[in-house]
């Protein structure tokens, strides 16, 4: 695909991978729409990029989102939904496990009432995680999100062809989710990675990178694409 002139719509769209996919979309000459709950947090947004209020969890209100904005070619969701459970499955809040699942809700909502208004060349991408296929201690939650998400990308893959759809997958990945600074940003980072092939942190704009060749590369869909530094083999 031939991004320049195309209309890309992006969930999670001024924020952390996101907003790093907003604005390489723009770079490349699309006309994006960043949405999510509060765009008014967003900054340096560059020339064409707009923005739009709305809660993906909430499926009545993206189907309405959708349709105003339609058409386009390009669908990303990089939303990350609610509160994520951590912790050992054994003691785990179930109600915290179930809210996990706000991420694929989502997700689900963002596909389901996006397909219609792509058209045959269209591109969906979503963004899992490395839990789903390489869990650690605590992680049962985003293993099991991720691990659906990449399931959910697979089975529609199928039915919605030649349309594509496809997952990229981060590791650890620098965003503002994490509220550490300073010093114990460093440690923190370098104490999660420091086994890694590639030990350290990935970037916003290293997972973007990797969406957007999801989008350009007309001859991939149900794939996942790992962009974790390793993580899968360390």
């Amino acid at each position: 695909m031939n991004i320049s002139g195309k209309k890309a719509v992006v969930f999670g769209g001024t924020s952390g991978i996101g907003l790093a996919t907003s604005r390489q979309l723009a770079a490349l000459g699309a006309n994006v729409v960043a949405i999510s709950r509060d765009p008014s947090k967003a900054t340096d947004l560059p020339s064409g990029v707009t923005t739009e209020k709305c809660d993906a969890r909430d499926g009545e209100a993206v189907a309405k989102l959708l349709a105003s904005l339609a058409p386009f070619d390009i669908l990303v969701s990089a939303a990350t939904g609610g509160s994520r459970a951590i912790g050992e499955f054994a003691s785990m809040d179930m109600d915290g496990y179930k809210g996990s699942f706000d991420k694929l809700w989502g997700y689900a909502n963002v596909v389901r009432n996006g397909i219609e208004h792509l058209p045959d060349h269209g591109a969906i991408v979503l963004v899992s995680g490395s839990p789903a296929r390489r869990c650690g201690p605590g992680q049962v939650a985003l293993s099991s999100v991720g691990g659906a998400v990449e399931a959910l990308t697979r089975a529609v893959a199928k039915e919605i062809a030649p349309k594509r759809i496809n997952v990229m997958s981060p590791g650890l990945i620098d965003t503002p989710m994490v509220p550490l600074q300073g010093k114990e940003r460093d440690a923190h980072y370098e104490r999660l990675t420091g086994s890694n092939l590639i030990a350290r942190p990935g970037t916003a704009d290293e997972c973007a990178e990797g969406i957007v060749f999801l989008i350009q590369n007309d001859f991939v869909t149900g794939t996942t694409l790992d962009v974790d530094g390793g993580i899968l083999l360390s």
